[in-house]
């Protein structure tokens, strides 16, 4: 079997140099990929290589100190739908994996006895027990003790394509008295560099009645020419016994963002700044309008407010929580111009919108800048929805608000990650809110949307319907929490999980896509997919990560 195996992957590789030798055909030199490959001829020379850039990737990747966010669901078996949540958990922290840690939570709380009821408590994860920060290493590694044919023994598969990019796959089994602590499961290497680029299994030995193992499927982006780094993991455990906390059924999404932190919050390079041209005749000398006017008291105010509202964008994009203005932010400014047009709005200086980077439900505007969390984008059905939460916040900045001077001062806003959620806080109070829903109300029945709103309600009724088993998805941070405004909720038609188009809510992780080194926000460009079960709905629900990869581009 080796030996057919062998001959397969050899004739495989063959037709790879075959492809190199091309290049170099058309004139093209042959990149440091091209040669690494065109090297491996054999199973045990693809093995040797993938060992040795495992190496390299695990001493490249304890360089950062990306943010780390993980939200776990507990669920519950149900005769309809299989299994629904039945409460959740969020953790933000920020790694050191230099030090293999992963415990700087920056939340703020301490913990208590309502921590025993994390499932990840129970590992003694990176983000609950600093005793035993191994345990959430293994989830961006396969193993740091040691990933070698001493320790495992590596059964050749097959080779496929994940997304575009081609790999060859092995199953991975650890050798007998190699240690507790070890992966067993499917590893996916790119062909090129033979890095990792996914795996998918447990550690082990299995876990006696009062232990615990977490399966896991762990991914990595190509964010950098050669760097392969951790960005998602979903984990999952469908029904562990034990004694002390009876049956253990969860999921849970791991993501990872802000590996270039130190490059972002708008740095430009001095060859960027354009001077000024100098006047190209004397004439220009002798015009006799002036060539600046001194601004008025109300100009050097509204310059003010928005010195303030650029200070916090800056420092919030800084420490990794706001997503650069980019693309998705542009989808949001559109909604927003169809509702400022429809309702004959003329706002100076013009709206803009941005994306929150965290995965709970909460939105705010600071000075005319709108804010909705990645994680209330993704689960918002349709863009009568979308439309809905950007009007709650544009009625919000019609009203007057409490002032933003303070921000105007630079040092104000200069705080790390770590302090970010405590020093910042843009939450209104209940009265400015329901101020803000009647105004938003008025803009949604001027608007395109007007015939539409039974889905923003519809949403609404999904929400109100979970609050109770999701309390931490909900629970904004720096934000507000989603309105539940009853005019919209008795637009909207009965609840019911058994109508297959009726679409009240989507999973989590629908929307939208978040590269791991820039930060940067895009719209998943996805078909629609046809809902075949009442268990395919999943409203605000986890479910399993499949990014399309693909290789780092320059001019991407």
């Amino acid at each position: 079997m080796r030996t057919s195996a062998n001959l397969y992957l050899s004739m495989l590789l063959v037709c790879a140099l075959a492809a190199v030798t091309s290049r170099q055909t058309a004139g093209q030199p042959p990149s440091q990929s091209d040669a690494v490959s065109a090297a491996v001829k054999t199973v045990d020379q693809a093995i040797d290589r993938i060992i040795a850039r495992e190496r390299e990737e695990v001493t490249t990747i304890e360089r950062f100190r990306p943010l780390v966010e993980t939200y776990i669901q507990d669920m519950k078996p149900d005769p309809s739908m299989g299994s629904i949540p039945s409460g959740d958990h969020y953790l933000l922290g920020q790694a050191d994996l230099s030090n293999g840690v992963v415990d700087h939570s920056l939340l703020g709380s301490k913990k208590g006895v309502l921590d025993s009821l994390n499932p990840l408590a129970h590992v003694g994860g990176a983000f609950t027990s600093p005793h035993s920060p191994e345990v959430f290493l293994r989830m961006i590694f396969a193993d740091t003790k040691g990933f070698d044919r001493q320790s495992y023994q590596f059964d050749y598969v097959r080779r496929e394509f994940v997304g575009d990019v081609r790999c060859v796959v092995f199953d991975v089994t650890p050798l007998p008295g190699t240690g507790k602590g070890r992966f067993t499961g499917r590893i996916w290497a790119e062909d090129q560099t033979f890095a990792i680029v996914r795996f998918n299994g447990m550690d082990t030995p299995i876990a006696e009645k009062n232990g615990f193992n977490l399966h896991f499927d762990s991914w990595r982006l190509n964010v950098q020419p050669n760097l392969w780094v951790p960005a998602y993991i979903f984990s999952q455990d469908s029904g562990h016994e034990r004694s002390q906390a009876g049956v253990i059924r969860f999921k849970a999404q791991t993501r990872l963002w802000g590996y270039n932190l130190k490059n972002s919050g708008g740095h430009e390079e001095f060859t960027a700044v354009a001077p000024t041209p100098a006047p190209h005749s004397g004439a220009a000398l002798l015009d006799p309008e002036p060539q600046a006017k001194e601004g008025t008291p109300v100009d050097a105010e509204r310059e003010w407010q928005r010195q303030a509202e650029n200070n916090v964008l800056n420092s919030l994009e800084r420490a990794g929580f706001l997503a650069p203005h980019g693309a998705a932010d542009k989808t949001m400014e559109i909604v927003v111009n169809n509702l400022e047009v429809t309702n004959n709005l003329d706002i100076q200086p013009d709206v803009q919108c941005r994306v929150l980077l965290t995965g709970t439900l909460e939105m705010f505007s600071i000075g005319h800048t709108i804010v909705l969390s990645r994680g209330l984008i993704d689960v918002l059905p349709d863009e009568a929805s979308l439309a809905t939460m950007l009007a709650q916040e544009l009625a919000d900045i019609l009203l007057s608000k409490p002032s933003t001077d303070h921000w105007g001062f630079n040092d104000t806003t200069k705080v790390s990650a770590a302090d970010a959620l405590s020093h910042f806080t843009f939450k209104d109070s209940p009265a400015q809110i329901q101020q803000a829903n009647q105004k938003a109300l008025q803009l949604l029945k001027n608007s395109p949307y007007k015939d539409k709103l039974a889905s923003p309600g519809l949403f609404l009724k999904q929400l109100n319907e979970d609050s109770k088993a999701l309390p931490a998805l909900i629970n904004p941070h720096l934000g507000n929490s989603i309105y539940l405004a009853n005019q919209l909720i008795s637009l909207a038609p009965n609840l019911d999980p058994k109508k297959l188009e009726q679409i009240a809510a989507l999973p989590i992780g629908a929307r939208l896509k978040v590269d791991p080194w820039t930060d940067q926000v895009e719209m998943i460009n996805a078909k629609p997919v046809r809902i075949q079960s009442v268990r395919e709905k999943m409203p605000f629900e986890i479910t399993p990560f499949e990014p399309h990869l693909t290789r780092f581009n320059n001019n991407n």
